[in-house]
C-alpha cells in the first residue's frame, strides 16, 4: 500500500484513543511509525539485485514487529514530542499506528511476511490495489476534518448531540476504509468466479486461478489460469452495482518452472536466483523475450490482458555465477492507455 495511504489508517487508528489536546501529537506518531517499516525499501545490495524483492515487506511487516518497530518510532519521536505527550502515551500511539500497516499491505497483491518467523509464505489477499485514490479518500477525508477542528479548538468544547469529535472521525475514518476493503473482497470473489466459468468453458486444465485489482481501482481486475504447463492471462471487468460483466481474453505463455533450468548446476548463483525470483513471484515465471534471456513474473503487467511484466530478471546462462539484473517496465504506449480505459469502463 502506498505511504499516504499507511500514514492515513495509522493516523487514524492512533487518534481513536487520543484525548482532544493530544489529536495532532497522536495523528504524527501514529503516521510516522505506519510508515516506519517500509524503510525495509532501503535494504539494497549493488551487487544482489535480487536483495530488494527479497526483503521488501518481510520482517518489518510481520505482526511480531509490531511492538519493537513502535518502540524505535517512539525512541526517534520522544526527544521532539515531549513536551506534548508522555513516552508511555506517544508508545501507544505508536503502537496503533504501525498494528495494521502488515495487515494492510496484505490486503494486496504483492505479498507480506504477515506471520514471519512462523510461516514462510507470503500473505497476499489481493482485495485492493497498492495505490487505490479512492480508499485514499475515504480515509483523508474525516482525518483532515479531526486535525482542522483539533486546530481550531473547537474540541476543547463538549461536541453537540450531533457533532463528530475528532474521535469519531478517525473511527469514521476507519469504517470507511474497512467498508471500502469488503468491497474489495466482494469484488475479488466476482471477478474469481467469472474466471473459473472462462477458464472452464474454455477447458483449460487449470490448476490454479488467481484475481488481482488492476493499478487504482476495483472495477477492473487481472485474472491469471495457471495450468501444468501454460499461463493465460484475462481482463476481467464485474459488474459494480449494474451493467454487464466483461472478459477480456489476453496472451498466454509456456510456464517456466525451475525445472526448466534443470542444466544449470544447483550450486551456480543463477540457479539459486531463479529459485529466489520464483518464490517471489509466486511460482508464476514466463519468459519476456523471444529469446529466453529475460525471466518475468506473470502477476504484474500495466495491461490486465497483457504478459508483458512489470519486472523481470536477465540472466546469462552461460555465466551461471554472475548476478542477474533486476529490469523495472512501467511503460504505457497511448494504445495501451487506451485499451486500458476502454476496459475499465467495461466496452465490448
Amino acid at each position: 500500500m502506498d505511504l499516504l495511504s499507511h500514514a492515513l489508517v495509522g493516523a487514524a487508528t492512533a487518534m481513536v484513543v487520543a484525548q482532544p489536546k493530544e489529536t495532532r501529537v497522536a495523528a504524527i506518531a501514529g503516521a510516522i511509525a505506519a510508515n516506519l517499516p517500509d524503510l525495509d525499501a532501503l535494504i539494497r545490495s549493488p551487487n544482489d539485485a535480487l536483495l530488494y524483492l527479497e526483503y521488501h515487506r518481510h520482517f518489518t511487516h510481520s505482526l511480531m514487529f509490531i511492538p519493537f518497530g513502535a518502540l524505535i518510532a517512539t525512541g526517534v519521536l520522544w526527544p521532539l514530542l515531549r513536551k506534548t505527550a508522555s513516552f508511555a502515551r506517544l508508545y501507544l500511539f505508536c503502537v496503533l499506528g504501525i498494528a495494521l500497516a502488515g495487515t494492510m499491505d496484505a490486503c494486496t497483491s504483492y505479498g507480506t511476511h504477515l506471520l514471519w518467523p512462523f510461516a514462510a509464505a507470503r500473505s497476499a489477499w489481493n482485495i485492493i490495489s497498492i495505490v487505490d485514490p479512492v480508499f485514499t479518500l475515504l480515509l483523508a477525508a474525516p482525518v483532515m476534518v479531526a486535525l482542522w477542528r483539533s486546530g481550531s479548538r473547537k474540541d476543547d468544547r463538549p461536541p453537540s448531540k450531533w457533532q463528530l469529535d475528532s474521535r469519531k472521525l478517525s473511527g469514521l475514518a476507519l469504517l470507511l476504509g474497512a467498508a471500502y476493503l469488503v468491497l474489495g473482497t466482494v469484488q475479488h470473489y466476482r471477478a474469481l468466479k467469472i474466471l473459473a466459468a472462462y477458464a472452464s468453458d474454455s477447458g483449460m486444465q487449470a490448476e490454479r486461478l488467481l484475481v488481482k485489482p488492476t493499478f487504482g481501482n476495483l472495477l477492473l481486475w487481472r485474472g491469471i489460469v495457471q495450468t501444468p504447463d501454460s499461463i493465460q492471462v484475462v481482463g476481467i471487468r464485474p459488474r459494480l452495482f449494474s451493467g454487464t460483466r466483461q472478459v477480456y481474453p489476453g496472451e498466454h505463455a509456456p510456464r517456466i518452472t525451475l525445472q526448466t533450468f534443470d542444466a544449470l548446476p544447483v550450486t551456480s548463483r543463477l540457479h539459486r536466483d531463479i529459485a529466489r525470483f520464483d518464490f517471489f513471484a509466486d511460482n508464476l515465471l514466463s519468459f519476456s523475450t523471444q529469446d529466453g534471456t529475460r525471466l518475468g513474473d506473470a502477476r504484474y503487467a500495466m495491461r490486465p490482458d497483457s504478459l508483458r511484466p512489470m519486472w523481470s530478471i536477465r540472466f546469462n546462462l552461460n555465466a551461471p555465477d554472475q548476478p542477474v539484473d533486476l529490469v523495472i517496465d512501467r511503460e504505457m504506449s497511448a494504445a495501451d492507455r487506451t485499451r486500458f480505459i476502454e476496459m475499465l469502463l467495461g466496452k465490448p
